[in-house]
């Protein structure tokens, strides 16, 4: 397999966290949440890892200085999610194969569903793949909409959807793995034309299909790595499934 190269994407406050720590920085379990994101990537045999950090970056690269696979990378101004990845592109001028994009403040990320979307880009070489799964009130995420025979179209956020595409229950958790030319082309491609005037990493997918390459989209996630954290409350909720599910919290 070609060696994967990991984007995780940290550099938000966390506005709703009421805190001046960065989000990713919270502690789940007694470990800061990115810790667990960085374990599963790891364990599903990506070897190195690009943080992009903003909010305090500092504090981050503190945090983090003792693992060797973490490279950091500065968002000055958070654009958004695609801008995000932008910041990485120097770096990714030389690497050839697949390279995983997602959240830092996902500590449910499960290492054999990011070695599945790994595998599956080996077995076909597509442009884009998508880690999706389904909910059954998917409220406010956006939409995985696919054509009569399956395959993925695009994805619909939910102010934008349809009241028949609401109804769909699979979604969109930003977790992708790309082919690194095909990402490097598609970020070429994305604009700022929204309300948010931000470059979003969701319209790089719909790029690539727009230009005939394949972008697949797998429900392979699994019930638990659709648990968000963007509340105290919601922290408290997932270190609980996380003592559950049998993680060693460090008190």
């Amino acid at each position: 397999m070609n060696s994967a190269v990991a984007i995780v994407l940290a550099a938000g406050k966390g506005t709703r966290m009421n805190s001046e720590l960065p989000k990713v920085l919270h502690p789940v379990c007694g470990r800061p949440m990115i810790e667990f994101v960085l374990d599963a990537l790891q364990q599903a045999g990506v070897s190195r890892s690009m943080v992009v950090v903003g909010y305090r970056s500092e504090l981050v690269r503190a945090a983090l200085g003792h693992r060797p696979e973490v490279e950091f990378v500065e968002q000055t101004e958070q654009l958004g999610t695609g801008h995000a990845v932008m910041m990485c592109q120097d770096r990714l001028q030389t690497h050839v194969g697949p390279v995983m994009v997602l959240a830092g403040d996902s500590p449910l990320a499960q290492s054999d569903s990011l070695a599945t979307l790994l595998a599956a880009y080996e077995r076909d070489r597509p442009a884009a793949i998508l880690g999706t799964l389904d909910r059954d009130r998917p409220v406010g995420l956006g939409r995985i909409v696919r054509d009569g025979g399956g395959r993925f179209l695009g994805i619909v956020e939910e102010k934008d959807a349809t009241d028949e595409q609401k109804e769909i229950t699979e979604v969109n958790m930003s977790t992708y793995v790309f082919d690194c030319g095909a990402l490097l082309e598609s970020l070429e491609q994305l604009n700022n034309r929204n309300q948010q005037q931000e470059y979003y990493l969701t319209d790089c997918p719909g790029i690539l299909k727009r230009e005939g390459r394949e972008v697949q989209a797998l429900a392979v996630l699994k019930p638990c790595e659709g648990l968000s954290i963007n509340t105290l409350e919601e922290l408290a909720a997932v270190s609980e499934e996380m003592r559950k599910m049998g993680y060693r919290c460090v008190n």
